[in-house]
This record gives structure tokens, C-alpha cells and sequence, in this order.
């Protein structure tokens, strides 16, 4: 049974893998909401994580950092506190959250780091540019990290497309809009959070003990190819 800390794991992607792995995990959940869900794997932390000091934690083996943010505006309706906004939530939060525990998970059990990135860090998209922005800032420090800490702990990074949350609800709205989406990409789908689980699951599990510092793509085609 591993410790696993969740940032953010109280609805979207970070609870679908918060349920994924209570079976066989112990979860430390961090966000502002308590999960639906009980479980006596399961200790929640009620934590604004920009704003309050982190709970102090142990023993652990992966940090998964979650939160993220869906700002899509023209450049010019976005403001500096715009950039700045999406900058804390996707890569300060992130730094901090690593900062805090980096020597616990020095000291964990096949240690590993998941963060969240996007297609639209590769794939140009309008009204992208402050998100794009932050989630490149993510990239990058999983390539600087990975090099890093590359004989102590792992760090990868999930890039999805768009993917059905509460998160996107704005966006796939209606059935119009969602058969719009689905036409956009290549092979004819978009993602499901269980999808991204998965993917979680894998990269945090010891079947991924050779893979650091890289950023999976999970697009649907939507970056891969042009058809």
C-alpha cells in the first residue's frame, strides 16, 4: 500500500484517480472541498493550497498536483492578474506543493511526482494564451526536475485534451457542442477522466520505473495528426 498525497482531489480528474486507487492506496486529499466519498483510506485536508500552510505529512511515495484552470479569452480580454491567476493555481501551487514534500517522498517507496499539463502547450489554439502560458511553465519544470532529481524521484506529466469535468462542463454544454468537439479530433473522441486515470495509475505505478521527465499526450489525434 503506497501514500499518496492528491492535490485537488475532490472532483474532476483528481477524484476519478482519488477513487481509482483507495482500493489499494492510502489517500492524503488537499483542496479547498472534502470529497463526497468516505473511506477509511481515505484523510482529507480542507486547505486552500495558494493561501494556507500545507498539512504536515509523514510518509510519501507519490505526490499527484490536480488543480488547474480553463481561461479562454482573446488576448486582449485578458488581464495581467489573468496570466498571474493562471500562473499560481498551475505552477506555483505545483513548486509549493513539491517544496513542502520533496524530502518525505525522498524517503518513499518508488517515489513519483504526476502533474497536469495540455495539448494547448504543443498545439497552438485560440484563446489559449494564458493557460497555454501556465501549463508550459509546468512542462518545463518537469523536464528541469526530472533532470533534477532524476536518481531520487520520478516526475512525468499527463497532457489531455479536452476531458468531460465540471471542469469543461461550459465548454461541452450541449450535444452540439460535444459532436462539434468529437469532429475536431482525428480519431473521433475525446477524453474521459477514467481515461486519465489510467494513464495516472500507470505513470505512478513501478511499471513506469524507467520513465521521467517526459509529458504524455493524450489528444485524441488532435496534436499527433493532420487528416
Amino acid at each position: 500500500m503506497k501514500n499518496i498525497v492528491i492535490i485537488g482531489g475532490s472532483k474532476g480528474i483528481g477524484n476519478t484517480i482519488l477513487q481509482q486507487q483507495l482500493a489499494t492506496n492510502f489517500i492524503y486529499n488537499i483542496s479547498r472541498n472534502a470529497p463526497e466519498t468516505t473511506h477509511t483510506n481515505l484523510k482529507h485536508y480542507s486547505i486552500d493550497i495558494l493561501q494556507d500552510v500545507l498539512p504536515e505529512i509523514e510518509s510519501i511515495d507519490t505526490l499527484i498536483y490536480c488543480p488547474g484552470s480553463i481561461n479562454l479569452k482573446p488576448i486582449g480580454s485578458l488581464s495581467i492578474d489573468d496570466f498571474r491567476n493562471d500562473f499560481e493555481i498551475n505552477v506555483i501551487g505545483a513548486v509549493k506543493c513539491i517544496q513542502k514534500y520533496l524530502p518525505q517522498l525522498k524517503k518513499g517507496n518508488h517515489p513519483s511526482i504526476l502533474l497536469f499539463s495540455t495539448v494547448a502547450a504543443k498545439l497552438g489554439m485560440p484563446f489559449h494564451a494564458s493557460i497555454a502560458t501556465a501549463k508550459s511553465g509546468v512542462e518545463g519544470l518537469v523536464k528541469s526536475l526530472g533532470a533534477e532529481l532524476a536518481s531520487v524521484v520520478r516526475i512525468n506529466a499527463i497532457a489531455p485534451t479536452i476531458t468531460e469535468t465540471s471542469l469543461s462542463a461550459n465548454i461541452l454544454r450541449n450535444d452540439r457542442m460535444k459532436e462539434n468537439m468529437i469532429e475536431r479530433h482525428p480519431m473521433k473522441s475525446y477524453l474521459k477522466p477514467e481515461e486519465v486515470a489510467d494513464m495516472a495509475d500507470f505513470l505512478i505505478s513501478e511499471k513506469a520505473k524507467s520513465i521521467s521527465g517526459q509529458i504524455f499526450e493524450m489528444d485524441y489525434g488532435i496534436v499527433t495528426f493532420k487528416i
